[in-house]
C-alpha cells in the first residue's frame, strides 16, 4: 500500500473519529485518512466503557474537561438525535450513604453549578427512594441530564460522515502505524500495510499515545499506564432493583468514580468498574500479561512513585478484582438488599491513564505539537462524552500549531 493524504488521523476510537470528522468539516476539500490498527473502529476504550453520557458535574471548574464535557454532551445528544444513535437521557443520582461523604457531595454539587450543568438538585432520602426504590442513602444529587448511549455506533457515524465529506477521504482498518518519520515537507507513516504520506498528522492513540509520540515528545516525563475495570451484571431476576444510574460519592484523590450501577442502552444492568493496574495495555482478562508493557511500566519512575502514594487503594482494588464477595460489599453500600447470587461476572475494559514522572495522574486533556504532528497525549474520561467538543478542540489546535492552511 502506498497512500497519500493532506491530513492523517491515527486512532479509530471515538476521539480519533470525532477529530477526523471535525477536520473534514473545516477542510471539505482536503483528503483526510483515518488509520486504525484493529479490524474495526472503537475496539478498545470506546467500545469497553460503561456507555454513560456524563453531565460535567465532577470536574474542576474552568478545566478542559469541565468546559468540553458540558459542551460536548449537548452536542453529542443532538448528534445522536439527528443520526438515530441509540441513546436515552435518563438521569442519575450520586448518593451519600454516611455523614462523612456530605462535604464531598456538596463540593461535587457546587462544581456542577459552576460548570453550568442544568437541572441538578440536592435531594433527601425520601426522594432517593422515589427515583431508585432499592437504593439507601442519606442525601444525593439528582442529575437529570446524564444519559446512556451506544458510543461505538456514534464513533462509526462520525467516521462515516468524514468519508462522505470528500470522496477521496478514507478509513484504513487493520493498519498499524509502526513509525512516524517527518521532514520539513511531509510526514511518512510506516505501517504494517505499507506507507502513508501526509502533509499533517494528528495522533489520537489512546492506550498507545506515549509510544506513538516517542521520547522526543514525552521527554520521558509522561507515560501511559493502563487500569483495568472489571464489571458484573445483575441477573435478569435482579434487574428490577435498578431503574437507571446510581453512583457513589467519588473519592477526591482519584479520577475514578467508584463502582456504580448503569442501565445499558441495549439492555441489562452493569455494576462496576473497579480500577486495577494492568500488566498488558490491551489485555481484557484478569491474567493478561505482556512483557513489553510490564517492563515499560516498571522502567518509568513515575509508576513506582504512583504505587508508593496509593498502595492501599491498589490493594483494595485488587481485592475487588479477585473476590466476588468484596466486590459485592462495595455494591451493597448503595443497594444493601443485593445478594451474591444476583451478580455475575461480565466484561472488562482498560483505561489509559497518563502519569508524570513524579507519579501524578494527569487529570486533564493534554496535547503536544511536534513538527507537522499533533499528539493527543491524554484524553481522560469524559473523553467519549466530550468527543465532539474534543474533536473540535484538537482540529483547531492542529490548524494553529501545525499551521494548516485553510484555503
Amino acid at each position: 500500500m502506498q497512500e497519500t493524504a493532506d491530513i492523517a488521523v491515527i486512532g479509530g476510537g471515538i476521539v480519533g473519529c470525532a477529530t477526523a470528522y471535525k477536520l473534514s468539516c473545516y477542510f471539505p476539500d482536503k483528503k483526510i485518512v483515518l488509520i486504525e490498527k484493529e479490524k474495526q473502529l472503537s475496539a478498545h476504550q470506546t467500545g469497553r466503557n460503561s456507555g454513560v453520557i456524563h453531565s460535567g458535574i465532577y470536574y474542576k471548574p474552568g478545566s478542559y474537561k469541565a468546559i468540553n464535557c458540558v459542551k460536548g454532551r449537548r452536542e453529542l445528544v443532538a448528534f445522536a438525535k439527528e443520526h438515530n444513535i441509540p441513546h436515552d437521557v435518563c438521569g442519575k443520582i450520586i448518593v451519600a450513604t454516611n455523614e462523612s461523604e456530605l462535604p464531598q457531595l456538596n463540593k461535587v454539587f457546587q462544581n456542577g453549578i459552576a460548570n453550568g450543568v442544568e437541572g441538578i438538585e440536592m435531594i433527601d432520602s425520601k426522594r432517593i427512594k422515589e427515583i431508585e426504590p432499592y437504593c439507601e442513602g442519606i442525601q444525593a444529587i439528582y442529575v437529570p441530564c446524564t444519559g446512556i448511549i451506544d458510543f461505538p455506533a456514534a464513533a462509526r457515524k462520525m467516521a462515516e460522515l468524514m468519508e462522505k465529506k470528500n470522496n477521496k477521504n478514507k478509513i484504513l482498518l487493520d493498519t498499524e502505524v509502526i513509525a512516524i518519520v517527518q521532514d520539513s515537507q511531509q510526514v511518512t507513516l510506516k505501517t504494517n500495510q505499507g506507507e502513508v504520506k501526509a502533509q499533517y498528522v494528528v495522533v489520537c492513540g489512546g492506550l498507545q499515545a506515549d509510544r506513538l509520540a516517542g521520547k522526543e515528545v514525552t521527554k520521558k516525563k509522561v507515560a501511559i499506564v493502563g487500569f483495568r475495570g472489571d464489571y458484573y451484571d445483575l441477573t435478569p431476576e435482579a434487574q428490577y432493583k435498578v431503574k437507571n444510574l446510581i453512583y457513589p460519592v467519588p473519592n477526591p484523590q482519584f479520577p475514578f468514580l467508584g463502582v456504580h450501577f448503569t442501565r445499558m442502552i441495549h439492555g441489562g444492568i452493569e455494576c462496576g468498574p473497579n480500577a486495577v493496574f494492568v500488566f498488558k495495555r490491551e489485555g481484557y482478562s484478569k491474567t493478561a500479561f505482556s512483557w513489553r508493557d510490564t517492563l515499560e511500566a516498571f522502567s518509568f519512575k513515575g509508576t513506582w512513585k504512583f504505587f508508593a502514594k496509593h498502595w492501599k487503594f491498589g490493594i483494595d482494588e485488587y481485592r475487588g478484582a479477585f473476590s466476588k464477595g468484596f466486590f459485592l460489599k462495595r455494591l451493597q453500600k448503595l443497594i444493601p438488599s443485593l445478594t451474591i447470587d444476583e451478580i455475575v461476572p461480565s466484561r472488562c475494559g482498560v483505561r489509559a491513564m497518563a502519569l508524570d514522572d513524579e507519579g501524578n495522574m494527569l487529570d486533564d486533556f493534554k496535547m503536544e505539537a511536534y513538527g507537522r504532528v499533533l499528539h493527543v497525549l491524554n484524553a481522560p474520561s469524559p473523553a467519549a462524552t466530550a468527543s465532539l467538543a474534543y474533536g473540535d478542540e484538537i482540529a483547531r489546535t492542529a490548524i494553529k500549531e501545525l499551521k494548516i492552511q485553510t484555503n
